[in-house]
């Protein structure tokens, strides 16, 4: 006898058809793809990898070929993976993956393959596919994923960026008409020569082809100064109301503030120092430990920010830890004297991480205050 009160499906007299919503086993499994790109302005050369199979020959898409086969794929219920380094076209493409809902990283750029000498668009795109595989399987040391920052933290660090362009653009025209009398004339021309005084008395001097030649350079290098007059007082104006302290102005602290992003994204001391570049290499082999040049792994701009900010310390804060610390090998030779500047603007970096985030105050670091004797020390 036929248990009625739970039928089989054969036994059922429904006759609604068996869909993949009525019964989950029907459903397609959820893949997982992993993709490598290789970015390039019009094409991204791209390995796919689904699941643990083998890497599919790299194919190119452009943009918005992969960002649709992105798209087909999240609404497919599929999962989709995929890294590309660091390079010059920002991380416009990075925000169209997130949109399209895929899993997006943005790495450092990185010598990809050691043993070959051979390197081409296909080949980084499977090395990234390769890496971006082991790094999903818990092998963390395959990538090093950086921070993106946020539209913002673009814009305000581009005000840095675009005074530092203004300023090698100035030096360089200056250089050009420097240059220019040298060759025709056999005499130079002194420092903020194209000032509208210094070209008053300047101009007379030159010949009638020197000068013709000069004139436009001279328009150029008011153009600069000008504009890197409205970009500093821009920068200057973002902490125009902060106490700073001396020998640190509102134009470093507010590029350091810029380039950083964000200072509580540093997890710890080793971090910040390491994000400056400004450790020293290494070559150790059991009980042997050698230590070189700095490997300057990190951001340029700031460790030109903290060296150029060490010497301005060095002498308005005579009180700061880091200066007492060295005190006695600032006193040797200039040789010395340059790799104490890079060691104190590692320690500077972590002093300005400590007291960006609220973990020290100025006083109990040794600074003073611009305007401002002291500061009461957190309870």
């Amino acid at each position: 006898m036929k248990n009625k009160s739970n039928p089989t499906q054969h036994g059922s007299n429904s006759s609604q058809p068996i869909t993949a919503q009525s019964n989950p086993a029907l459903q397609p499994a959820r893949l997982v793809f992993t993709l490598g790109l290789d970015v390039d302005l019009h094409f991204v050369v791209t390995a796919i990898q689904c699941e643990r199979g083998a890497i599919a020959l790299p194919q190119k898409f452009t943009r918005g070929q992969l960002i649709a086969w992105v798209q087909k794929q999240v609404a497919a219920g599929h999962a989709v993976h995929t890294v590309y380094e660091a390079c010059g076209f920002g991380y416009t493409l990075h925000h169209a993956l997130v949109a399209a809902g895929a899993h997006s990283l943005v790495t450092t750029p990185m010598r990809l393959n050691l043993e070959r000498r051979r390197k081409n668009d296909r080949s980084d795109a499977r090395e990234l596919c390769v890496r971006l595989s082991r790094h999903l399987e818990g092998h963390a040391h395959e990538l090093k994923p950086i921070r993106i920052p946020t539209g913002a933290e673009q814009q305000r660090r581009e005000l840095g960026r675009q005074r530092e362009f203004f300023k090698r653009a100035l030096r360089r025209l200056e250089n050009h008409g420097r240059a220019l009398r040298i060759e025709f004339e056999h005499e130079t021309l002194p420092a903020g020569w194209a000032g509208p005084r210094k070209w008053k008395q300047i101009a007379p001097t030159c010949s009638e082809f020197v000068r013709a030649q000069l004139e436009p350079v001279v328009a150029q290098i008011r153009a600069c100064k000008a504009r890197m007059d409205q970009l500093t007082t821009a920068i200057e104006s973002l902490l125009s109301e902060e106490k700073l302290p001396r020998g640190l102005g509102a134009l470093t602290v507010s590029l350091l503030d810029g380039e950083v992003c964000d200072w509580k994204r540093f997890r710890g001391r080793k971090a910040i120092g390491s994000y400056t570049g400004c450790c020293p290499s290494e070559h150790s082999s059991g009980g042997v430990q050698r230590f070189g040049h700095i490997d300057r792994h990190g951001n340029k701009h700031v460790r030109v920010l903290l060296v150029e900010a060490v010497w301005r310390l060095l002498k308005y804060q005579p009180h700061w830890h880091a200066r007492q610390k060295y005190l006695a090998k600032l006193k040797h030779g200039a040789s010395l004297k340059k790799k104490m500047a890079v060691a104190l603007a590692r320690q500077l970096a972590i002093d300005l991480w400590r007291w960006r985030t609220g973990r020290a105050t100025a006083v109990e670091l040794g600074w003073t205050l611009n305007g401002a004797a002291a500061e009461a020390s957190p309870e």
